[in-house]
């Protein structure tokens, strides 16, 4: 790895959508200025000095640079939608510590902002919220189980989901136990009996270079967040799957549904885009009802579901997942589906993971405008809404779904 001396050691210790949406921020949104901050849903406390060493942490990353064999096996795996400009740019980046701000209260809350141009500041999230993670067990010394259960553990749903004919993938990088335990997961589901028919790959771009299997990702939720702080949140859905199709021409056609709910999305999901993109990609709300609006979604335009893959991502274990795969096989007509499980792989060690996030929380969205604009995520899950102030209520009001005021703020 680039960098023994940090926690975070490569600078594609990465989700693959961060890559992705980071070129497309660069070839459309160059000028944007973004803002982040760090959310603490468990209102976890941090311990004395937490701050600092993180700091220490975050300046070292600083140090980390693309190599040149990590550029080869970028363009070879992924050359077919991350094209030569881009890697090159990637090449050429390092992380700036000075665009990342930590605070901590008396009473162990942490505080985090992150500021400075969108193509710069896209790449934090990820590899912070691993780190924040990581450096939280270290601290605290807390004891997990040992190499031989946690093998067991892994090996034990490698097996279930290959015998229930499940396909899944490792979406675990923001809240791991450890950098080490999440290759480590990856190798014992690539040990089990016919791994190839049920284990996709990884959103993890450095382990799926080291393992060589498939980095997997498209987009999240601030690439929808932004479009309503440029266009209004009427035009959100549309603006965003339209730039992506700009961008991608088809390909990464998997199309987050949730981050002004799923019926507003619906709403502007029209035939164009349901038959363009693969499918839809479930983060909240109750997913067996999800699936059913999707399916009658398709069956309203002639598009068959089978044709599609339904892919779902939100605090999945096994129970849970086979819940919703019976409910595909029943009442999806057809319809594929796949799982991403991120800390139920990632961090089941025998410690109670952080619940943390990191959201965008404003842009400058206009070009050559130093006016700020509130970004806003209204989520399936009510208590899981994003935004400052009034922001969400204006949301809501605005896409007529107002309800609460429930919230999130950093």
């Amino acid at each position: 790895m680039d960098n023994d001396s940090g926690i975070i050691r490569s600078i594609l210790d990465q989700d693959t959508y961060k890559l992705t949406m980071q070129q497309a921020v660069c070839k459309l949104f160059p000028r944007v200025v973004a803002r982040f901050e760090f959310i603490n849903r468990g209102k976890t406390a941090f311990p004395s000095g937490f701050d600092k060493r993180l700091r220490q942490e975050i300046e070292k990353m600083s140090t980390l640079r693309l190599t040149r064999e990590q550029k080869k096996w970028l363009k070879k795996k992924c050359g077919r939608y991350l094209d030569d400009v881009y890697l090159d740019f990637l090449s050429s980046y390092q992380f700036d510590p000075s665009e990342v701000g930590v605070i901590m209260e008396s009473n162990g809350e942490l505080r985090i902002v992150i500021e400075g141009p969108w193509y710069r500041t896209i790449l934090w999230e990820v590899p912070l919220m691993a780190l924040i993670s990581e450096l939280y067990f270290r601290e605290t010394g807390q004891k997990i189980n040992d190499r031989a259960e946690r093998q067991k553990n892994n090996c034990t749903k490698g097996l279930f989901f290959h015998n229930h004919n499940m396909k899944v993938t490792d979406f675990g990088t923001r809240r791991r136990y450890s950098f080490d335990n999440q290759l480590e997961v990856c190798k014992d589901m690539l040990s089990v009996y016919g791994s190839k028919d049920y284990f996709m790959g990884t959103s993890n771009v450095h382990i799926a270079m080291e393992l060589d299997i498939t980095p997997i990702g498209t987009h999240a939720h601030e690439w929808f967040m932004f479009m309503a702080a440029r266009y209004g949140y009427k035009m959100a859905n549309k603006m965003a799957l339209e730039h992506w199709v700009d961008v991608y021409q088809g390909d990464l056609g998997t199309a987050l549904t949730d981050t002004y709910t799923t019926d507003v999305f619906l709403k502007s999901f029209d035939r164009k885009y349901a038959k363009l993109f693969d499918g839809p990609r479930h983060d909240s709300g109750e997913p067996t009802e999800w699936l059913d609006k999707f399916v009658n979604h398709y069956v309203k335009y002639g598009i068959k579901p089978s044709t599609k893959t339904a892919v779902f991502s939100n605090n999945l274990n096994m129970d849970e997942a086979w819940r919703i795969q019976e409910h595909a096989n029943q009442h999806g007509q057809g319809i594929n589906v796949a799982f991403g499980i991120g800390t139920n792989f990632t961090n089941d060690v025998g410690v109670k993971p952080l619940n943390i996030v990191i959201k965008m929380v404003a842009a400058q969205a206009i070009p050559d405008s130093d006016e700020w604009v509130d970004t806003v995520k209204l989520s399936d899950d009510e208590g899981k809404h994003t935004g400052h102030g009034d922001s969400v209520e204006i949301a809501q009001k605005t896409l007529g779904i107002y309800k609460t005021k429930t919230l999130e703020t950093a």
